[in-house]
This record gives C-alpha cells, structure tokens and sequence, in this order.
C-alpha cells in the first residue's frame, strides 16, 4: 500500500504501555485453545474467555485504572493504522455524507477497558458500539502473519476496516436489529445471525478498499491478493481445523473462509454498500 506521508486520523489514541496488559493476553494460541473447548463442551467462545478474565482478575494483583489517552502513535505500525483509519473516514463520509460520524481507535497491549467491559487480546481487534471505538492490539498483526500466514499491508488494513464495518452497521441500526433479533433466538440462530452480521462487515471492508484504490491509488499490484489470503487465514472453519481438526459449522460466528473471501471480494469488486446485504442473500 502506498500509505506513507498520507493523512493521519486525529481519532486515535496510543493506550500501549499503560500496565493493563496483563488481563488476558491470551494470543492466538488462547484463542485456538478456547475454540477447543468451545467444541467440546457447546460454550461459546467469548463466554469462555471472559471467563478467564475473572478468574486471572481474582487470582492476581488488581489493576489502577487505565490512564487516559495518551495521544497518537510515533511509531511506523501505529502510523499505519492511524492512516488507514483516516482513509476509511474519507470513504464513509463520501459513502453516507452527514449521516457518517467517525469512530475512534485505541491502540493497547495485553489488555484494555473500554465501554464494553475490559477484554484481553485474546479476543482479537474489536469495535465497541458502546463508545463507537475500535480497539486493536497491533500484535494481532504478528500473529496473522506468522502463524496464519497472511503478512502485508493491506491484510492489516483489511482487519481495521472489518472493525470500521462494524461501526458503520452500528450508525445504520443494523447491528442494533441483529442484536434484538439474536436476544430471542436459539444458540444455532444466533451464531447464524452473527455470521451473517460478520461478513457484511468484510464486505464493507471490502467497499473501503475500492474506493482506496480508484479515488487515491493508495492500491498497489498484490495488495487485494493479500487481503484475501487474510480473509481465509481467520475463517471459522480453517480455525477450528488448527484447534481440533474438526470443523463444526453451527458453531461459526464469523464464516467459513470461503465465505469471507466472497463477501470481501464483493465489496472489492463493487465499492457499492448496497451490494453487502448479507441478511436477504439466502446463500452465503
């Protein structure tokens, strides 16, 4: 990605260093063994690891509360996702005109306390609805590369859009209906209803990538190809193979790999949000 000197969002604010990293912390290797036990016992996943939160919080030292923001990144990683943020403002606002308010970002380690509760790394890169922020530990980044096999610019970048997807939904009452839809369904249908919410989202990142490409050539030869790799690096399926060798579809609350690559490709291809409508598309 040609993003070196591009505009950097004012949204951000650099939280790592602050001591709370030790809440959690799991990594990728916590996560797939979550996702084991998730298998085998029925539980789902984030039940699990916030559980473990407890646990860690009762058994060791309590934490101070987080400082406050400690303002924008100086480092080249930190920089890089502050200019994707930016670039994914100028998109949006161009997409949804005054409807768009710009989320902020908040860059921790190990661990962080937002409006959603304190949740660990183990997580992965989340958005809040509650204080409309995406919260990123940019060591998610490292594991994608190295253990997943998916590096590059624009795989990391993917991953920042997929939370700003989220936050779009969120503006537009789409999450809000999923939620009260999910809140009277079975485990099955929510986790149906969570996927579906997932790859609108991938879409949506998708839409933004387009929109980098044609309106500010910030696109270069492989970049898509590696955000695509991404997309099928973190599909529910491909996860549950490396955790237990057994693929269990009711359980996936985010896609198959297959599935995510589609809907990327789809706002890729388009730059359309309109064609991200996953919850009328009978066939994923």
């Amino acid at each position: 990605m040609r993003w070196d000197g591009q505009r950097e969002s004012d949204n951000i604010d650099d939280r790592r260093g602050t001591g709370t990293g030790r809440i959690g912390g799991l990594g990728l290797g916590g996560i797939i063994l979550v996702l084991a036990v998730s298998y085998f016992t029925g539980a789902n996943p984030l039940t699990l690891i916030n559980l473990l939160n407890g646990v860690q919080s009762m058994t060791e030292p309590s934490t101070p509360p987080e400082p406050g923001p400690t303002g924008p990144p100086s480092d080249q990683m930190g920089k890089f996702a502050s200019v994707v943020l930016a670039d994914t403002e100028t998109t949006w606002h161009t997409l949804l005109g005054r409807r768009y308010e710009e989320p902020r970002m908040v860059l921790f380690t190990g661990a962080v306390h937002s409006a959603c509760g304190t949740t660990s790394s183990a997580v992965g890169p989340f958005y809040c609805s509650n204080d409309h922020t995406v919260y990123l530990d940019l060591s998610f980044f490292n594991e994608l590369a190295r253990r997943l096999g998916a590096p590059g610019d624009f795989a990391k970048a993917y991953v920042i859009a997929h939370e700003v997807g989220h936050h779009v939904q969120s503006l537009l009452g789409i999450a809000e209906h999923v939620n009260r839809l999910q809140r009277q369904a079975s485990d099955m249908e929510r986790n149906a209803l969570s996927v579906r919410l997932e790859l609108q989202a991938d879409c949506f990142a998708g839409v933004w990538g387009h929109h980098a490409d044609r309106e500010r050539n910030l696109i270069e030869p492989g970049d898509f190809e590696e955000g695509l790799r991404a997309a099928s690096a973190i599909g529910d399926d491909r996860l549950q193979k490396m955790s237990h060798g057994h693929v269990q579809p009711e359980s996936w609350t985010h896609g198959s790999s297959e599935q995510r690559i589609t809907w990327l490709r789809k706002g890729l291809e388009t730059g359309d949000p309109k064609a991200c409508d996953t919850f009328t598309n009978n066939r994923l």
